[in-house]
């Protein structure tokens, strides 16, 4: 037994836990190289706490997995501990007991993640079968805990039915969650099937539902995992209802000494309701470290998740600056210590290298590089219409044929003619020149990319569905093309990057960008030039931005 347990945790080859495919891009399995990776944060930052204390060689502290999948956070956790104790716990039979029925905690977000994780950890799918490695649980689950539980719908519809013995009965339809905000159309489904209604955050209380689950009232030490991304409610992508933000939220109140989720990165400056969650982690000086990977297949092999990943470590008895660090093809930039808010803004500075540059812009513009607030008719996003700038969706199709004073509609697909008549918004922008760019930019999130779509110029009579945003009005097509040529910079879209958290362009990403005098022609050297940016910093500009070449479309 001796031997088979001292080699249950040694390096396997292959490991099966990095050859698993993932459920779903919303259920993502964390390869084992990249856990070990937080785990060594975790290490580091604890021992920088606790006056060097090795974090595995403690046999009281207690770690949660609150989302586990396959169980590699807690997997890995064992094989630390297992070494770290085996001066206090001699035995080995004794010391893997030990950190399996006390220090070591999940819960499974679906039955079969569940049974995952208890075959990566217990090396059984029960706890207390006969090959469990445990020796000390009287239930299959071990500390591994999951149950099928119910949302609770709120909102709908409510209507008159009949239950099974043929009484009359409601019944809720078309609600949503109240806790996480899941379609209940989508989500509330027959007996056996999986409903997504993950533990964690479905608790009014949930350290009291925690000392249930296991129990026993826990305190736990470290919380660590990655939690579902979105919610199944049928949207896609950046249009998906985000989740892992309530994880977050949950795990911040079981008040863990040290906490860390590896999560998508949209939150530093977007997100579909995320604005609460960003203000709330920007302003939280417990984030002491954040891990940055801009291309997610850095960290997720074959798996693109918009605007990238990161994980962080919250630290709940030593707030202070963040150590900020980005990472590239495997490569990890220079860390860099500061604050995760820049005075003025409103989303979290990506890039350390843009700091430096943004600062110089701002105090050329507004005199003050402290600040990144520019004042109202300095911003070029005031140029920048909303959605649908003419009121018209994108599957809107204009006629074929053009009739007597229609005008001009830039649709998807082409070309269409539409009535005056039937505009109703941006009645102002009819008649003048303007430039259309597409609503939508790259979809790519390796480097150098052109950021957005290549702009056009949009002349009095033209209009567009929501396929394009429109900037404008200009006085003249001149000052429009000298706009385009603003637009087509470097440094015009390096500062839209900054604000750009996906494959959308809305008025938002232009927060940066301050407007020029557009009597004048612009380029990157005129630029240069006027905010004083060195070589260097153009080079990583350049390594950012792809050269836009314009057209006379």
């Amino acid at each position: 037994m001796e031997r088979n347990l001292a080699t249950t945790y040694a390096s396997h080859n292959p490991d099966v836990l990095t050859c698993i495919a993932n459920l779903s891009n919303d259920e993502v399995f964390t390869p084992p190289e990249f856990a070990n990776k937080m785990l060594d944060s975790l290490s580091a930052s604890w021992a920088s706490a606790n006056n060097g204390e090795d974090l595995w060689k403690n046999s009281s502290l207690t770690f949660l997995d609150p989302c586990t999948k396959s169980g590699v956070f807690l997997r890995e956790i064992v094989k630390r501990l297992s070494n770290g104790l085996s001066d206090e716990i001699p035995d080995i039979n004794n010391r893997i007991n030990h950190i399996l029925t006390n220090q070591i905690f999940g819960l499974g977000i679906t039955k079969l993640t569940s049974l995952l994780a208890r075959r990566s950890i217990y090396c059984s799918k029960r706890a207390n079968g006969e090959h469990s490695i445990a020796t000390s649980f009287n239930n299959d689950s071990g500390n591994i805990w999951f149950e099928t539980l119910e949302h609770t719908w709120i909102g709908g519809e409510i209507l008159e039915t009949s239950d099974a013995s043929g009484s009359l009965a409601e019944k809720r339809i078309n609600g949503k969650c109240s806790f996480c905000g899941a379609s209940q159309k989508l989500l509330d489904r027959e007996d056996g099937l999986e409903t997504h209604a993950y533990s964690l955050i479905h608790s009014q209380n949930i350290q009291s539902q925690l000392a249930e689950y296991f129990g026993v009232e826990m305190q736990f030490d470290v919380v660590i995992g990655n939690p579902p991304y979105q919610l199944d409610d049928g949207g896609y992508g950046a249009a998906a209802s985000p989740i892992y933000n309530k994880f977050v939220e949950q795990a911040k109140l079981l008040n863990p000494r040290f906490l860390s989720m590896v999560i998508p990165a949209r939150w530093f400056s977007g997100g579909k309701g995320l604005d609460d969650f960003r203000s709330d982690m920007l302003h939280d000086d417990r984030i002491r470290v954040i891990e940055d990977f801009p291309d997610s297949n850095d960290v997720f092999p074959g798996t693109q998740i918009k605007g990238g990943v990161c994980y962080f470590l919250w630290e709940k008895d030593n707030p202070g600056l963040c150590q900020v660090t980005t990472h590239d093809k495997g490569i990890a930039g220079q860390p860099v210590v500061r604050d995760l808010l820049e005075p003025g803004a409103d989303v979290f500075i990506r890039y350390n290298e843009a700091l430096p540059i943004i600062k110089k812009i701002m105090n050329v513009e507004i005199g003050n590089e402290e600040t990144f607030q520019l004042a109202p008719e300095k911003r070029f996003q005031t140029l920048v219409s909303s959605r649908k700038p003419f009121g018209l969706p994108t599957n809107f199709q204009g006629s074929a044929k053009k009739g007597s004073g229609d005008l001009t509609l830039f649709q998807n697909g082409g070309v269409g003619y539409i009535s005056r008549d039937k505009i109703e918004k941006g009645i102002d922008l009819i008649d003048s020149w303007k430039v259309f760019i597409p609503a939508l930019g790259s979809g790519s999130d390796s480097f150098p990319h052109p950021i957005l779509g290549r702009p056009f110029i949009g002349e009095p009579g033209q209009v567009s569905t929501e396929t394009y945003l429109a900037i404008g009005p200009f006085k003249n097509e001149n000052h429009s093309k000298n706009a385009m040529s603003y637009i087509a910079t470097r440094i015009f879209r390096f500062l839209v990057l900054q604000h750009k958290p996906s494959q959308h362009a809305t008025r938002g990403v232009y927060a940066f960008v301050p407007v020029q005098n557009f009597a004048e022609e612009w380029d990157d050297e005129k630029l240069r030039s006027k905010y004083g940016i060195t070589e260097d910093e153009m080079d990583f500009i350049e390594k950012m931005i792809r050269p836009m070449e314009l057209t006379n479309e």
